[in-house]
């Protein structure tokens, strides 16, 4: 059980050693990985990669990178990884052993659940029957020679038209050589009630992927500017908009806060009504029913192709989703949001005129309300009989959890902490994983800044500071490493007065000012945003930055812990000392790690011979 208290992204260490791969290949392949990124970069500068001081160089790098891939191994660690690894083989074992138990990752955490397989079985069964969103293929065909054809079939339709370039269209096809049927597979809700599942379709290998992401970043900005107002992107937007709206004199004592969830979202939106709403969508928001290169016949051909054929593998068996979409393809998320767009307007315009908050994440509502409860209970029955396929569950109250906030009215004054679900544990990544060490530093600051972002109470920031503390210390964080990142997170803020003496007026300034920092999906957003319509970003060629490289190594604490060091090093020594052409050039080493706990011991996916059945042209590929 200890290894499994560790948690889904746990990684053993010196995982190399363990491998069917000798010292020797495993220091060569990653030599050429890292050789093949400098030569680019060199190139791309004018510089020889084949001359004599090119080759004096590159011998060096791959003699430093054969030692610190040799170096022997301290005894305590070969003990410890030795240990786990033993320990993940036997849980393996009995895995194989018990075939009536299965271990899956929960849903919304990073914890394990073993479970039965006769009651995944059983709540995949009548969740289908109670959605009625799939439908059994009987004849036992894989329809992926099927959808495969369809897709190359309307990306050549595209280039014929000229909505696509033929580079474009070689993005968007999918790669033969990992190319899978999706596989339908459920995490367990434990916090819930009778721990119901939630149901995905992993299709990261599909015929469809390429495009649904496309079709997603296509249309995903232009609903965010068209919905800005009232859809929430994350808690810290939420918080935002509850200040502003207190600080406006909204809040009473009478205020009261509402929160709906959506009924399954994803599977109940309808083939008819959702592309009839992204149809409206498209025509109203479009430019000459233009979407950048996409006509609105266009992108509606890929939504139709995108849910027809949303198929999947399930035990020994296919199945086609005729309802709804693939909770995991990334187009269903915005379709649903268009949908909902549609259905909420009738709340918007309510909550508009009463000058209160309406906002919604993506299944999940938030409103405030100076009514009645009976009122509002009527408002929100007259929703829920808008529309036969949507449904929502409300709750009424001055104190209420929405999404990780708990949200006060106390007298008429706003308060926002941090909301923790009771089943939750105190999990965070174990310092003993074998991550970079800078992740390890980023856990306590960023958890530290969620923290000042969402609490508007010094008192409930010291509380949420002890819980980080203690959850620290629970996963092996040793006292003296999390005081040096609490100094450093205050240090950094100049905040050093909370620190010390929980100073009211040295929070506040904490408070807003980590509030209203802009988050990095805000930055990048910005910049997803600009033309959205006349010039999509997802449609523009990405510019090769020169200046900047990026070689990838296999991150292995046991012998690279001063990778990053030598190599740095090493290139100022042999380039950037020597060469004026690259000495403006970053460098920024990307650590591959290892396999993960995770990836050892749970296992959802069918025989990759069913994900690959190719049955088209009467073959298997």
């Amino acid at each position: 059980m200890s290894m499994l208290i560790k948690g889904l992204k746990y990684i053993i260490p010196c995982q190399h050693r363990f491998s069917s791969q000798s010292t020797e290949e495993i220091a060569e392949k990653q030599y050429k990985n890292i050789s093949t990124t400098v030569k680019t970069c060199l190139e791309d500068h004018g510089i020889s990669t084949v001359d004599q001081p090119a080759k004096q160089a590159f011998h060096e790098l791959k003699t430093l990178l054969h030692n610190l891939y040799s170096k022997p191994l301290a005894r305590s660690l070969a003990l410890r990884a030795k240990r786990e690894y033993k320990t993940i083989q036997s849980i393996q074992q009995l895995l194989c052993q018990r075939p009536d138990i299965v271990i899956r990752r929960t849903d919304k955490s990073k914890v394990f659940y073993i479970g039965k397989v006769s009651d995944f079985e059983q709540k995949t069964e009548e969740y289908m029957l109670k959605t009625k969103a799939y439908e059994e293929i009987i004849h036992g065909r894989s329809p992926l020679g099927d959808n495969l054809r369809a897709v190359r079939n309307l990306l050549n339709y595209f280039v014929t038209t000229k909505a696509l370039t033929s580079q474009q269209r070689s993005k968007l096809s999918p790669k033969l050589n990992k190319l899978e049927l999706g596989h339908f597979h459920a995490l367990p809700k434990p916090h819930k009630l009778g721990t119901p599942i939630r149901p995905i379709i992993a299709c990261i290998n599909a015929s469809t992927t390429l495009i649904s992401q496309c079709l997603n970043d296509l249309l995903a900005p232009i609903y965010l500017s068209v919905a800005c107002a009232t859809t929430f992107t994350n808690s810290i937007d939420v918080t935002r908009k509850l200040e502003k709206h207190a600080a406006d004199g909204h809040i009473t004592t009478t205020t009261n806060f509402i929160i709906s969830d959506v009924e399954n979202l994803y599977t109940m939106i309808t083939r008819e009504g959702a592309p009839a709403a992204l149809s409206r969508f498209c025509l109203k928001h479009s430019i000459n029913k233009r979407i950048g290169t996409f006509t609105v016949d266009h992108i509606m051909k890929m939504a139709r192709l995108i849910l027809d054929t949303n198929s999947s593998a399930y035990n020994d068996r296919y199945y086609k989703q005729i309802r709804g979409g693939a909770m995991g393809s990334a187009f269903t998320q915005v379709l649903a949001n268009i949908d909902m767009l549609e259905w909420e307007q009738y709340l918007i315009a309510y909550q508009a005129s009463k000058n209160e908050i309406y906002g919604r994440y993506i299944d999940d509502i938030f409103m405030t309300t100076n009514e009645s409860i009976d009122e509002m209970k009527n408002i929100l029955d007259r929703a829920n009989d808008k529309d036969v396929n949507i449904k929502i569950n409300y709750r009424i109250g001055k104190s209420i959890d929405f999404l990780d906030i708990t949200i006060h009215n106390e007298d008429g004054r706003l308060r926002t902490c941090l909301y923790h679900k009771p089943s939750a544990e105190p999990y965070i990544l174990p310092y003993s994983s074998d991550h970079p060490r800078h992740i390890s530093r980023n856990i306590p600051y960023a958890a530290l800044l969620r923290a000042a972002r969402i609490c508007s109470d010094v008192n409930d920031f010291h509380a949420e500071c002890i819980r980080i503390d203690m959850s620290l210390l629970l996963n092996e964080y040793p006292p003296s490493f999390s005081r040096k990142q609490f100094y450093h997170f205050f240090h950094c803020n100049n905040a050093m007065n909370v620190l010390t003496a929980l100073n009211e007026n040295g929070y506040r300034h904490l408070h807003q000012k980590s509030l209203y920092q802009p988050t990095r999906r805000e930055k990048q957003l910005t910049v997803v945003l600009k033309d959205a319509v006349l010039s999509p970003a997802v449609l523009k060629a990405k510019i090769w930055d020169k200046t900047i490289m990026y070689p990838r190594y296999q991150f292995d604490a046991s012998n690279c812990k001063t990778l990053s060091v030598q190599f740095y090093k090493w290139w100022n020594i042999y380039y950037k000392n020597e060469k004026a052409s690259v000495r403006t050039v970053k460098i920024r080493l990307v650590a591959n790690t290892n396999e993960t706990v995770e990836s050892y011991l749970v296992h959802k996916k069918p025989p990759k011979e069913r994900l690959t059945r190719m049955e088209n042209d009467g073959h298997s590929r």
